[in-house]
């Protein structure tokens, strides 16, 4: 082949070879297009997605993230006596210490957390952790008295520091008295939120709105302008029907009964007025420092203290906080033989409670086939009227009036009297009465109930059907809270005294009282009269439970009978002192001594 036909052979392969490449390199072009085409799509989608369905929380996120927020805690409404003139629960002033990390500057952020492991004691690995944080804001210690934020703020003046470290007033529930009405009024955590009693059932009252400090700040940090303050909004005040001289008296004589009887399981008094339901006292004895409530209360609890584990250390602190008085039931004894009494006067198996003779007592009674025994069963009572029975505490006559009501009647009395139901009393844990239910109610089971025994019910509820009693025979709720005012306006709210049906007439409860006052004149009950007042009343004893050997021995005191002001209920559990367990002898006295003082005072403001 010649130079000529070979140089155009070359030439024609080259053309065709280029023009293929050319061609494969424009579909490989087209396919990279078609690619970056696709990846433009999917990342605007994505875009999209992000900005239209992620926006709203996203942006929120970066408010955050440029925002810095300190909380300004509420004060916490201010706890009154019925008076209105002694505080029981108030706010002291302490401060709060925050930190913004971002604005701590890196070489400074070691010294920093020395100095705030220093002043307030605390541990330096975890304070090092927030200063050293990436965040807007981090707490460091709450509720520290002034002097310690003082320190603080000389500390930040001798290193020129004036900003990161905050420095915000706060308060901390504090209560004047310690351990006053201290199962009744309850205490407060940390974060100022009501734990028990009253603090935290009127909680939503008391607590108020915090407030806030607002700063908006660019993504390094720095402040962008001025702060946006938010008030707090305090909280409401509560003005409890709590008698604070009352209760003073209460808790001194249960104190000294306690130990004077050696009460092993404790006690409780509780006094109310039976015309408003207003709740003048209530006791729990042993009680404990509202501002210490987290701390061993006796010096028994306090030698083994260190040696107990977590679960017996929040089982003793959660028994010395319970309200024995609505919390814990017990059998009443006789004391129950005033709902009896009422029962058959209102039915009229009784008209004349002095007739001698209409009842007789021959030391027991046979029920069913079972005896039972009065307490005087070896020298019995004999002949006897309604008073002489009620001052004598005669099981049998009471045996045998719960034999005539009979168990649908007796059961009616009893859900009249609001004994098969709480209360209602404005307190956490109220406890509920345990009987035997109507539809298994035998002739045994009626006779035991009818003076007293193998039913359980809680103080409460034995001092509301003895203040129904005072009240004209007209149920009446107790109250616990009086009335709440308003933190902004000073407008003061009064809550209803409430009340039901009338259960026996006016008549009927005009002569129960008369029956208890001659139980205190002339009969168990005598240890707790007053000299100059016309005192009524009923001792009781049981059994603490089935074959336990403890007693509860109680005395309920009507002052004054003629135009009673105040019902109160003393029960003290399982006394084991040489004085005995019987209420007359142990539980009457506590209620003279009580009233002695109690009475002259009432009339003194009643005077005013």
């Amino acid at each position: 082949i010649d130079f000529l036909t070979f140089h155009k052979l070359m030439i024609g392969d080259f053309m065709q070879n280029f023009i293929s490449i050319s061609l494969s390199n424009k579909k490989k072009m087209k396919n990279a297009l078609f690619i970056v085409f696709i990846i433009f799509i999917l990342f605007t989608v994505r875009l999209a997605y992000i900005q239209f369905v992620w926006g709203a929380e996203l942006s929120e996120k970066a408010w955050e993230q440029q925002s810095q927020s300190r909380s300004i805690t509420a004060k916490r409404g201010t706890i009154y006596d019925s008076t209105g003139k002694y505080i029981l629960a108030e706010n002291s002033s302490v401060e709060s210490i925050s930190i913004n990390p971002t604005n701590i500057p890196q070489e400074i952020k070691d010294k920093v957390a020395h100095a705030l492991c220093d002043i307030f004691e605390l541990d330096y690995e975890k304070i090092s952790k927030k200063v050293h944080k990436r965040s807007s804001i981090e707490s460091i210690v709450k509720k520290v008295d002034k002097s310690k934020a003082d320190e603080l703020r000389n500390w930040m003046d001798t290193n020129g520091i004036t900003t990161g470290i905050n420095i915000d007033g706060d308060s901390k529930r504090y209560y004047p008295y310690g351990s006053l009405a201290s199962q009744v009024i309850g205490f407060c955590g940390s974060d100022n939120q009501g734990l028990d009693g009253i603090e935290a059932k009127y909680d939503s009252q008391l607590k108020g709105t915090n407030g806030k400090i607002n700063r908006q700040t660019n993504a390094s940090g720095i402040s962008l302008g001025e702060e946006n303050y938010v008030a707090a909004t305090d909280g409401n005040n509560l003005i409890l029907t709590i008698d604070m001289t009352i209760q003073s008296i209460v808790e001194k004589y249960l104190e000294e009964a306690c130990i004077d009887n050696i009460c092993t399981d404790g006690g409780s008094i509780v006094a109310m007025n039976p015309r408003n339901g207003d709740i003048l006292a209530m006791a729990n004895y042993p009680s404990y420092n509202l501002n210490t409530p987290y701390e061993p209360y006796s010096d028994e609890l306090k030698a083994t203290w260190t040696s107990l584990d977590a679960a017996s250390k929040t089982a003793a602190l959660q028994g010395i906080w319970r309200n024995k008085t609505i919390s814990d039931t017990y059998e009443p004894g006789s004391v129950f033989k005033t709902v009896t009494a009422s029962a058959a006067l209102q039915e009229g198996l009784v008209t004349d409670i002095d007739q001698q003779g209409q009842f007789c007592c021959t030391g027991a009674i046979e029920v069913a086939g079972t005896r039972i025994k009065c307490w005087r069963y070896y020298r019995p009572h004999g002949s006897e009227s309604l008073r002489l029975a009620l001052m004598n505490s005669c099981n049998p006559v009471f045996i045998g009036l719960g034999q005539k009501i009979g168990v649908t009647k007796y059961y009616e009395y009893l859900r009249k009297f609001g004994l098969f139901s709480k209360t209602g009393i404005h307190l956490p844990g109220e406890a509920n009465s345990i009987f035997v239910k109507e539809e298994k109610a035998g002739p045994v089971e009626l006779a035991t109930i009818s003076f007293g025994q193998r039913f359980e019910i809680t103080p409460l509820q034995m001092i509301t059907a003895v203040s129904s009693i005072a009240n004209e025979g007209i149920y009446i709720k107790p109250r616990i809270v009086k009335s709440i005012q308003n933190s902004a306006s000073g407008e003061i709210t009064d809550l209803p005294i409430e009340t039901g049906e009338q259960i026996i007439s006016k008549e009927n409860a005009k002569k129960v009282l008369s029956m208890m006052n001659s139980v205190v004149s002339e009969g168990t009950g005598k240890n707790a009269r007053v000299d100059g007042y016309q005192v009524g009343g009923k001792t009781g004893t049981s059994e603490d439970g089935v074959n336990t050997g403890k007693y509860v021995t109680s005395f309920c005191g009507v002052a004054e009978t003629d135009n009673p002001s105040i019902v109160l209920l003393i029960t003290l559990y399982n006394p084991t002192g040489e004085g005995g367990h019987q209420g007359g002898g142990v539980a009457a006295p506590v209620g003279g001594k009580i009233l002695g003082e109690v009475l002259p005072y009432l009339s003194s403001k009643s005077g005013d």
